[in-house]
């Protein structure tokens, strides 16, 4: 099944502490039905030193959301809006926005940081 918010999507968190937060979809975890957005649900993690690799300490990092929580903005209108799906004249199944009606197209992926 295609998925609505895809990684690299723009979207707004709807509800929690960071309610209102616009960010990019880092990572997508459709098992889960949750998505990591950059600078959103920031959680610290107690960490374990590994001897020659890294030192222990508190880090600070983006803990997944449900996709429910998140709504998807519009790349043409800008507004928060549902997203649909419709097939094309040439039988390629895209993305489109409620609100204006205007297709939805994959985000380019950057280059995943290790």
């Amino acid at each position: 099944m295609a998925e609505k918010i895809v990684t690299g999507d723009e979207v707004i968190v709807l509800r929690g502490k960071d309610r209102g937060a616009r960010g990019r979809v880092r990572r997508n975890l459709p098992r889960e039905d949750r998505v990591i957005v950059e600078g959103v649900n920031i959680v610290k993690k107690h960490q374990r030193a590994i001897p020659g690799v890294r030192q222990a300490g508190i880090i600070e990092m983006e803990a997944p959301i449900h996709v429910s929580k998140v709504m998807l903005l519009c790349p043409h209108c800008g507004k928060p809006t549902r997203v649909g799906f419709r097939i094309t004249e040439g039988g390629q199944k895209v993305r489109y926005c409620k609100k204006c009606d205007a297709v939805i197209e994959k985000p380019v992926p950057t280059k995943a940081r290790s």
